[in-house]
């Protein structure tokens, strides 16, 4: 036998010997009993009662409220109590008496059988907790994998995605369940060899659907797009009010995102303004403008040297109601490859008005060559474009020729595309109602 299963056989003998340790053992048969409710029972002191029980040792537990039971071993030594304390007296010198040696041995048997029940019943306790303890961890593992489900759905850039609908956004992703649509993976010769990747997916609670996409070049986020189809983002923080605000934060939040620098004058530029109105400053190579319209608001930076902004290699917040709409960033990617113009605004216009008879689009292999253009209404913007494949921007003036009706395709204005230092057009296009 071992140590452990001697020790409990000499405490239980021990217990067992002393007519106080039995009543106790047997007032817990009946039911748990605080210790007054011995005490009271008993009718000993309290020193005597402390004494009794800390010598029941493992026969009696506490319960987390203070009262004491019996213990699975406590109950066997009540079973022996009862087997030799209430078997009924045997006459003696009778011919189905036995002799005390084989009452001895009957009664070791019988408290071995009690104290193999008693073990038995321990390993049936032990074997249900390692049973409760493996449903445990099959409901943690099941946990685990749903999570890992969830996470295969967001596709192959779930941290960049996630971090930044978190730490950027603060959407609560726990309340969403991501759906991925779209994963595309292009190399962009047209953009000097980017490897360009774009994200799209549906965002769902019970009160919430909407659509994300992501722009990522490089491998560095280039653009961000929301569109709430059905109810509001989930925040698990709630947003400032005021848009200035709200365009501090998500700067400060973008550039722990992504550990860059230059986004430090940005955020410095918006602490000099107090209103969110149409407006446009400029300090050193920075420019700002704030164009607002009703419900939309738009925050733009852009490179500038020589009176030129260099749109493209910037960074732009687009609000709708508060909401940040889409975010695009472009700094980290191109670069200034020419600040010369030689064709003025209003000769660029002459051009675009001169050629533009040269021009015609299809329908349904329907020629439209025949149209009349407004040309009191013709403007021209200058927005450098890149040229001959790689990142370097080049001035570019962005000729815009008004028409006098909706022709066919809803087409009411054309564009006309003029390098501003070879006054060479490069493009027309059609540019339908309501596009911009």
């Amino acid at each position: 036998m071992s140590d452990s299963g001697e020790e409990t056989y000499s405490i239980m003998f021990t217990s067992l010997k002393h007519p106080a340790r039995r009543r106790i053992l047997r007032m817990l048969a009946e039911k748990p009993k605080n210790f007054s409710r011995i005490l009271e029972e008993l009718g000993i002191s309290s020193s005597h009662l402390t004494y009794h029980l800390e010598n029941l040792g493992e026969l009696v537990t506490k319960l987390d409220d203070g009262r004491y039971k019996l213990s699975a071993f406590g109950k066997a030594a009540v079973m022996t109590m009862q087997i030799v304390e209430d078997t009924p007296d045997i006459q003696p010198k009778t011919p189905t008496s036995f002799p005390l040696k084989w009452k001895t041995v009957f009664g070791v048997l019988m408290i071995a059988i009690v104290l193999m029940a008693g073990l038995s019943y321990t390993q049936f306790l032990s074997l249900n907790e390692v049973a409760a303890e493996q449903d445990l961890l099959q409901e943690e593992f099941d946990k685990l994998q749903t999570a890992h489900e969830r996470l295969l759905r967001w596709g192959i850039s779930t941290d960049r995605v996630i971090n930044f609908l978190k730490d950027v956004i603060q959407l609560d992703l726990s309340k969403y369940q991501a759906r991925l649509e779209r994963n595309t993976v292009e190399y962009r010769p047209d953009l000097g060899g980017v490897v360009e990747e774009v994200l799209a997916y549906t965002l769902l609670t019970d009160n919430s659907e909407l659509g994300v996409d992501f722009r990522f070049r490089n491998q560095t986020l280039s653009r961000y797009r929301l569109d709430y189809i059905e109810g509001l983002p989930v925040y698990y923080e709630q947003q400032p009010i005021d848009l200035i605000e709200s365009a501090k934060g998500l700067i400060d939040r973008y550039q722990n995102y992504a550990g860059i620098s230059y986004l430090t004058p940005m955020k410095n530029m918006l602490d000099t303004i107090s209103n969110v109105e149409n407006t446009a400053i400029i300090m050193g190579d920075l420019k700002l403008e704030i164009i607002t319209d009703g419900p939309d608001t738009q925050f733009q930076w852009m490179y500038t040297t020589e009176g030129i902004g260099y749109q493209a290699k910037g960074l732009t917040l687009n609000y709708d109601n508060g909401v940040l709409e889409m975010f695009t960033d472009g700094w980290f990617l191109f670069t200034v490859g020419s600040t010369e113009v030689n064709i003025s605004e209003l000769q660029a216009i002459q051009i675009a008005i001169a050629h533009v008879n040269e021009f015609s689009w299809s329908v349904n292999d329907v020629t439209i060559s025949e149209f009349d253009i407004v040309e009191s209404e013709v403007t021209a913007e200058l927005w450098p474009h890149l040229r001959e494949d790689n990142l370097e921007l080049i001035p570019y003036w962005y000729v815009t020729i008004p028409l006098d009706k909706v022709y066919p395709l809803n087409v009411d204005r054309l564009a006309v595309g003029i390098w501003a230092d070879t006054g060479e057009i490069t493009e027309y296009r059609t540019i339908r109602v309501g596009s911009i």
